[in-house]
């Protein structure tokens, strides 16, 4: 349960999940970060904009060389407040962190040019919704690899049973 606080407060802002975990440096290092990459990609104006429907507008105010950034810390910064709270200890867990990450970052660069069914989605929304395959692709490979992980070891075991 621990974990799940950690990684749901670390979704409320990068470093928070890190201080929880007593992790004062590290979680400050994410929240600096956070307000740099904030700042400078011009992410709460666009976020403003595109929950009151504004997406062209917010697609206006963003600075997309800076906002690439973020989706690698924020599910870095996740990962690592799950992780350092005792989630994460089975084989493959940071591979639902890690595609999520990656195709946020691949909706972000898509989102200037792209309308689904006739709808302007923008940097917010595109890239949010992005994380669903990701994170679907990424559980998705940690059971396919932990499945064939077993099947190895299994394979294994049996080859190494003594002929008697």
């Amino acid at each position: 349960m621990k974990a799940i606080e950690q990684l749901l407060w670390s979704i409320a802002l990068p470093g928070f999940g890190q201080f929880l975990n007593k992790k004062y440096f590290k979680g400050s290092v994410f929240i600096l970060l956070e307000f740099l990459i904030n700042m400078q990609s011009g992410f709460n104006e666009a976020i403003q904009l595109s929950f009151l429907g504004k997406n062209v507008e917010a697609a206006k105010v963003i600075d997309y060389q800076w906002l690439m950034f973020y989706p690698c810390l924020y599910f870095f910064a996740m990962w690592d407040a799950y992780k350092d709270a005792g989630g994460g200890k089975s084989m493959y867990s940071s591979l639902p962190f890690v595609f999520a990450a990656y195709f946020v970052t691949v909706g972000l660069m898509y989102s200037p040019h792209i309308t689904i069914f006739g709808i302007f989605f923008g940097p917010i929304w595109l890239p949010m919704l992005s994380v669903i395959p990701g994170a679907i692709i990424g559980f998705s490979l940690k059971s396919l690899l932990t499945k064939l992980d077993r099947l190895s070891n299994k394979k294994q075991e049996h080859l190494s049973l003594p002929l008697g």
